[in-house]
């Protein structure tokens, strides 16, 4: 029987209540715990055992295997023995909190300990190196893999699809880099009623690589400790839970949380009201009559009650009349720019490529042989944050810009690039920096940004939260087949015509296999909603128009209302007229879900059917709940493909099926 599914019994209904618990992580229920006041284990030989929430964790100080023994008396195997070996480990030293011990032959020194709940395993390093641990997935009791992998996404271990190769849309034998691959910086692993969440602050320098061994799917986490990226330092920290697919982010959020490190999107409305015309919002970027004060007034007249629009920087931006329609409406506008990109002033194909004075190419990321890092789409380069911020008090290249993007009246502004995990290290004696050097200095710039204007980035990591008010892109689960797919012109579409780019509005069939990896719903889960849902506004990546893949409308429409997040479209004339009516049925739909759950935890995610067609949210404390059938069968009166929303006053759901409204 499948551990998440509802049961009837006394059992389940206490397993809700702790599911419900664990998705309510505060810094003051794991510190409620004890287990920080706990003695500080007990040593024993290579076998140091450590409290945390729910249990005892074991560290075998020779090897770096970890175990668990729950409180109900179950051996679980959080890691086996780091990858290649360590070397004979020196002496064992106790701390407050735990203990410390080295490994010479490595240059390692280690220190773990009992913190807020969770097993915390540091590692420093005197040298260049590397270490191939924690090694997950190991325990034959593990069932399912969850992955940040844009929304999120619940692997079965012995699921076929994954334990394929890359190249057929499957894990086995791929990498990801965790500070650039994934949305959030953590893994984890249900093993029947029981779980482990894996988080890895130190995310520069981590990968995670997989592999099929006997027809399960394994994790061997890999850490580069390099002195030149400032990567010396590797941690990981291990927390039990019940094996809800969601629950290592919620462990990630009360992690946050517990730092100081998560921002609610309600004191950002507080500090800029308009941020508040988000909740309830579809997004769209707008191409010819769209960007138009017309346009503006026929979405008005539809029934729109809520839009963010957003143009691209090419020669006809939104004017000042169009700007101000939208405001009237109760729009957000904003443009697209980006601060990423240099390229030669006289021959730039790009208006946010081209910079005044030498900023092109004194700006320009130097690799460590000198060379530029070379820019989008192989054209002029990268530009360095740390030259910027160092220029900026006495030649205001970004201020200026901003100015001029924004003279219109717009009250939002897309920054693309800036959130997102690609970071680098720049060489460039004059403005050298290292990969989290890159984040602190985009970390400033959005900072100042956010002051006064509606900020938003593309898929945005979660260091970047406490900056932005939105972010377009964490919600695709975006796999490898996407970009191939992406650079076939023929098939996908591309910058032709100017008014209405193929790029965005030629519809696109997905290949089996990419379907399946990115839109399969008994494969998606919301870790990225459950941890930062009440943060900040998530959509999905701006060419992924909600008309752009017309075989899974049904799919994003039920996963966008399951998980309380915006639609995103691309809008010309001719879209407005043919597809206005159903955008507008939608969004007057969503419209007062979204204000009432925007600003609200996520704090439930069951499946209610054991092929998992059916599944059911709850935001804030009975704020929202929502129950999707993504299948053919009705369930409990709920018909396939439809969806039902219940606020805290309704007296009976409300219902979309989206299929009904296609035109």
């Amino acid at each position: 029987m499948n551990p998440h599914l509802p049961k009837t019994t006394g059992r389940h209904r206490r397993t809700t209540r702790v599911l419900a618990a664990s998705l309510a992580l505060t810094a003051t229920t794991f510190g409620a715990t004890g287990c920080d006041s706990a003695a500080a284990g007990t040593l024993e030989g290579s076998r140091l055992e450590l409290p945390v929430r729910g249990g005892t964790a074991v560290v075998d100080t020779a090897s770096l295997a970890v175990d668990a023994r729950t409180a109900d008396g179950r051996r679980l195997v959080l890691s086996g023995p780091a990858g290649g070996g360590l070397g004979k480990p020196g002496p064992v030293t106790r701390t407050a909190d735990g203990a410390s011990w080295s490994y010479p032959a490595k240059g390692l020194k280690v220190t773990a300990s009992s913190e807020r709940g969770r097993l915390r395993i540091k590692l420093r390093a005197d040298r260049d190196g590397s270490v191939s641990w924690p090694v997950t997935g190991t325990d034959r009791a593990a069932s399912a893999l969850q992955l940040p992998r844009g929304e999120g996404l619940d692997v079965p271990v012995r699921d076929a699809f994954w334990n394929a190769s890359a190249e057929k849309g499957g894990l086995a034998g791929s990498t990801v880099d965790v500070g650039e691959g994934f949305s959030l910086p953590l893994w984890g692993y249900s093993m029947g009623a029981a779980g482990v969440s894996y988080l890895t602050p130190t995310d520069i320098g981590t990968s995670l690589r997989f592999a099929s061994t006997g027809g399960r799917l394994r994790a061997t986490a890999a850490h580069a400790f390099d002195a030149g990226e400032g990567t010396r330092d590797y941690e990981v920290s291990f927390a039990l839970t019940d094996g809800n697919p969601v629950a290592p982010a919620a462990d990630y959020r009360s992690y946050l949380s517990q730092r100081g490190k998560l921002h609610s999107l309600r004191k950002k409305i507080r500090q800029n009201p308009a941020t508040g015309k988000l909740l309830g919002a579809f997004h769209a970027y707008g191409w010819g009559e769209a960007r138009t004060a017309a346009g503006v007034d026929k979405l008005k007249r539809l029934g729109v009650d809520r839009m963010w629009l957003g143009y691209d920087a090419g020669p006809d931006p939104m004017n000042a009349a169009a700007v101000r329609a939208a405001k009237k409406a109760g729009y957000l506008v904003g443009p697209y720019d980006t601060f990423a990109n240099g390229q030669d002033p006289k021959t730039t194909d790009s208006p946010t490529s081209a910079w005044p004075d030498r900023v092109y190419p004194d700006f320009c990321i130097r690799k460590a042989d000198g060379t530029p890092e070379t820019g989008f789409g192989n054209r002029g380069c990268y530009l360095s944050s740390r030259a910027f911020e160092k220029a900026e008090p006495g030649k205001h290249y970004l201020a200026d810009r901003t100015r001029k993007m924004v003279a219109n009246g717009a009250d939002s502004y897309f920054l693309d690039v800036d959130a997102t995990g690609e970071v680098f290290r720049d060489h460039d004696k004059g403005h050298e920096m290292t990969k989290a050097g890159d984040r602190e200095m985009r970390l400033a710039r959005m900072r100042r940004l956010s002051k006064n204007l509606v900020l938003g980035s593309e898929s945005a990591q979660p260091w970047a939260n406490q900056v932005l008010a939105y972010n377009h892109g964490s919600g695709t689960p975006v796999a490898d087949g996407l970009w191939k797919l992406q650079r076939d012109k023929k098939t996908w579409g591309g910058w032709a015509p100017g008014n209405a780019p193929e790029n965005f509005f030629k519809p696109v069939k997905l290949p089996a296999e990419l379907a399946t990896a990115m839109y399969d719903p008994k494969y998606r889960v919301p870790l990225y909603e459950t941890a930062l849902h009440s943060s900040l506004v998530n959509t999905e990546r701006w060419e992924l128009s909600y008309e752009k893949l017309p075989e899974q409308k049904t799919t994003r429409a039920l996963l966008a209302m399951l998980y309380n997040t915006p639609l995103n479209y691309a809008l010309d004339g001719p879209t407005l007229d043919k597809k206005g009516s159903e955008l507008a049925a939608l969004q007057k739909y969503f419209s007062p879900l979204h204000r009432a759950a925007g600003t609200e935890q996520l704090t439930s995610f069951r499946w209610l059917t054991p092929d998992r067609s059916v599944q059911r949210t709850v935001f804030g404390k009975g704020a929202l709940t929502v129950t999707a059938n993504f299948g053919t069968e009705a369930h409990d009166g709920l018909p396939g493909g439809c969806v039902d929303a219940k606020l805290r006053t309704d007296k009976q759901p409300r219902r979309l099926c989206p299929a009904q409204l296609s035109g």
